[in-house]
């Protein structure tokens, strides 16, 4: 079946939130960068900073998840480990103002996604699929106006194959039907081909060095991954 013919026929269409449709990490970079100058390490060029902060920023989500709460323990605990000043309680304040600035942008909706997912309900059942914390992904959710165009909204503690499992399963989904769009290698397409549904990759320049992987083939015969270059580039193949 080529994707002109899929587009006739009622598809389900997973997508993403974060990088997907509205930015995120662009303002967790910026964040980075201003802890970065703030440690000002002397040892260590930002690069090297860098590697390090990414290191406890995979402890940290095993002890804490995803959200800006586990952020702040990440500058928190790289700062320990490489301040030569004793960590003061001035200083954990000012690192958790770099860390929580985050939460003060305003929501930013990508270019095209409004009017491509207006377009895409008419045609097919859409619901977002995204991890992190639950409050703060309700939040985004619901200050997007994006929320009346799907019909579902999970939030999960991680987007992994046994994850994809229970959804399509709590849903009786179709993997023939059922596609995952989104930015992230790590997250959104290889879980999704490793279960057997369809997936739609959407770069993004800013996704999270943590969500980077080399993209994974299909697993079985009939499945379909396709890459476009913009979120509404979708309306040419749904």
């Amino acid at each position: 079946m080529t994707l002109s013919e899929t587009r006739l026929e009622a598809q389900t269409l997973l997508i993403d939130l974060d990088d997907t449709l509205c930015e995120n990490n662009i303002y967790f970079e910026r964040a980075i960068a201003d802890f970065i100058a703030f440690l000002d390490h002397k040892a260590h060029t930002a690069e090297e900073v860098r590697v390090i902060l990414n290191g406890v920023e995979k402890e940290s989500i095993l002890k804490h998840g995803y959200g800006l709460h586990s952020f702040a323990h990440s500058l928190v605990d790289c700062f320990e480990r490489l301040s030569v000043e004793p960590v003061t309680p001035q200083l954990h304040d000012k690192i958790h103002k770099i860390a929580h600035q985050i939460a003060e942008h305003p929501l930013e909706i990508i270019e095209g996604v409004p009017e491509t997912l207006d377009y895409l309900s008419k045609r097919h059942h859409l619901m977002v699929m995204t991890k992190g914390n639950i409050t703060e992904q309700s939040g985004k959710i619901e200050r997007s106006g994006l929320k009346d165009f799907f019909t579902a909204v999970e939030i999960v503690a991680e987007k992994n194959p046994p994850t994809y499992k229970d959804i399509i399963s709590k849903y009786e989904l179709d993997p023939d039907s059922t596609w995952m769009v989104g930015n992230s290698p790590k997250s959104d397409i290889n879980p999704a081909l490793a279960v057997g549904i369809h997936a739609v990759f959407v770069p993004h320049g800013m996704t999270w060095i943590l969500e980077h992987e080399e993209i994974g083939t299909t697993t079985r015969r009939g499945q379909r991954l396709l890459e476009v270059k913009r979120f509404s580039d979708l309306r040419e193949h749904f």
